[in-house]
């Protein structure tokens, strides 16, 4: 049996992450050749071509663009075994690349963040706080925290806790609109669209009764944030996480609409890349969310 050519699959990967032969080269302490001749002897090796090659641009072909995802997990199964020997003699240490979304990550995750640095001075996080989806594969992502219902996935997800959304508006929006009692009179109102809530909003009343609708209104973001604005000067109505609106809730900015109907329930997840290999400073950064973001959302 022919073993796989890994130093081939590692700089392949490394090109890629670059976008040049000259930039792996740099981010390896390789020279260009070095790099050069790895790619051709693995394009040799696959009987294909990689990457159309122009004296202005370097692009991955069709194959290169599939098999680019296998590169990056063969390069980052490899480096988490080599820092799995190292860490387990060490403190772990190094950088993790994060994501999650923008309030609850700027509300919650940044403080849970910053008391788990103090606890291990040798680990520095990369907290990109954003609420469009990410591919964490593909942009290198160590650890994602998502607010969904997922879906099937070939990514690693470990649930924390449920989210609770709540339909709101503002008193004087209801009391120039009405307030609607049932889903399907949501149609004759403003529904700001929050698109991380994708496709209708469905929910079951309390007697089992089902009901969908679509929001249809002047306003749509893919942050809840963005849509405080206008639910607040009564432009409409909005289905939110608890942790977006609790403030105005309690302070009366906004109400609370249709409590006896249910959403579909969503949770909060911590996602990682497919591979059953991490870094200990990437277990101990999961360990510690796990723990801590548990109490924000507790069952």
């Amino acid at each position: 049996m022919r073993l796989p050519d890994l130093e081939a699959w590692a700089i392949f990967a490394s090109v890629v992450e670059h976008r040049s032969f000259s930039g792996a080269a740099d981010a390896l302490g390789a020279s260009k050749a070095t790099v050069s001749k790895a790619i051709s002897r693995l394009e040799l090796r696959l009987g294909q071509s990689l990457f159309h090659r122009t004296s202005r641009r370097l692009t991955l072909t069709e194959s290169g663009t599939v098999l680019a995802d296998h590169a990056r997990r063969i390069l980052a199964d490899a480096e988490a075994a080599e820092e799995a020997a190292h860490d387990a003699a060490t403190a772990p240490e190094g950088l993790i690349r994060m994501t999650a979304p923008m309030t609850l990550g700027l509300v919650t995750v940044a403080p849970v963040v910053a008391d788990f640095l103090k606890l291990h001075p040798g680990i520095e996080i990369d907290l990109n706080l954003s609420d469009a989806k990410v591919d964490i594969v593909a942009e290198g992502i160590d650890v994602a925290l998502r607010i969904a219902n997922l879906p099937d996935s070939s990514l690693r997800a470990r649930r924390i806790g449920p989210i609770t959304t709540h339909i709101v508006a503002a008193p004087g929006y209801l009391a120039k609109h009405g307030r609607p009692t049932h889903p399907a009179q949501l149609g004759e109102h403003a529904v700001l669209g929050y698109t991380n809530l994708t496709g209708p909003l469905r929910f079951t009343g309390p007697n089992g009764e089902e009901a969908a609708f679509r929001p249809a209104g002047p306003l749509r973001s893919n942050s809840g944030d963005a849509l405080l604005p206008a639910l607040r000067a009564g432009i409409g109505i909005a289905m939110l996480p608890d942790f977006i609106v609790d403030a105005d809730l309690a302070s009366g900015t906004l109400q609370a609409i249709l409590t006896d109907w249910s959403p579909p329930p969503i949770a909060l997840h911590l996602m990682t890349p497919p591979g059953n290999l991490r870094p200990a400073r990437v277990e101990a950064l999961i360990a510690y969310l796990a723990e801590n973001l548990r109490k924000v959302c507790p069952d």
